[in-house]
This record gives C-alpha cells, structure tokens and sequence, in this order.
C-alpha cells in the first residue's frame, strides 16, 4: 500500500545571531538524533523512492544524514515550495508527485506549521488516534508521520495515520 511519510527536519542551530531562518544548520542534536529516527524506519520497512525536500539548509542537511541510511537510487526533488508551504500547498506537491508514474513510498522533509497541519488534515478513518493526538500537541523536530492509502483517493481525511515516531522517544543509537 502506498506511503507518505512526513519528516520535519532536525533540531537546528540558533547560536548566530542574524543568520537568516533559511540558513540555518543543524544543531549538534540535531545530528546525532537522525540516526534514530532512521532505525525506527527502517524497523518499519519505510523506504522511500521519492523525496521532496525544502531548500532550506536545515532540510538539506536532514536528508544527507537519511541517506546514509537509504537507497541512492530514488528520485530527489529540491524545492524552496516546501520551505514557504502551507498544508494546502503540500497537498499540491503530493498530488503533483503522484500523478502519473506514483511512488510506493514518498517522503516530504519538511517545517513546522505546515507538516502539522498537514498531518492533521490528512489522517482519516483507522488512524492510530494517539499518534493524532500526540500530533495535536506537539510536532517535534525530526519528528515523522507515516501515513498510508491510495494514491487514487489522496486528499483530506483520506489517509491513514499508521505511527507518529518523536525522537525523544526511541532509544539511543
């Protein structure tokens, strides 16, 4: 069944002042929590073979450290649209992607609001409710949401919230 998985970038970096939003880099936390988070998907068998990813350097500097656990043969799109998305505007660039040759697996590597905002909308009937909830609260750096559905169906309310991953919560690497 296809899958879209919704990873918000890691922890970044605040220590320059006057460094613009989009420049910012990862923080060492940041860092050190992607391998977790690629352990738990890869426990889960989430492969992607399409990423679409913001041009923001925090988001370029998540999906390096997620390939290293990944297949070198899937398909990357680079995209400020991601960086200045609303939900509304991710749905566009999932129902783009999908049109036509469809993934099995997409990933979006994304920011706050709108990864929220678009798990939120998303998650329809069968979805795991404390994974919605949790969702609710908080949206946490180098958080991910793995949905699953059609691809024909995609749209709100349409997919199903299999897990939400937070970080914090899985165990050292």
């Amino acid at each position: 069944m296809p899958k879209l998985v919704l990873m918000r970038h890691a922890k970044s970096d605040w220590d320059k002042p006057g460094l613009a939003d989009f420049d910012r880099p990862l923080s060492p936390r940041g860092e050190r929590t992607i391998p977790r988070v690629m352990a738990a998907l890869e426990a889960l068998d989430i492969m992607p073979d399409h990423v679409i990813c913001s041009t923001a350097l925090r988001t370029r500097q998540t999906l390096a450290l997620a390939l290293q656990g990944w297949k070198d043969d899937m398909r990357i799109d680079m995209t400020k649209a991601v960086y200045e998305a609303e939900a509304e505007d991710l749905i566009e660039l999932v129902s783009d992607a999908v049109r036509g040759d469809a993934p099995e697996t997409l990933t979006i590597i994304g920011h706050n609001p709108a990864m929220e905002d678009l798990a939120a909308i998303l998650a329809g009937p069968g979805s795991d409710q404390e994974g919605l909830d949790r969702i609710h609260t908080k949206y946490p750096t180098a958080a991910v949401a793995v949905f699953d559905g059609s691809w024909d169906d995609f749209g709100p309310g349409r997919m199903k919230l299999e897990t939400f991953i937070v970080p914090r919560e899985l165990p050292e690497a």
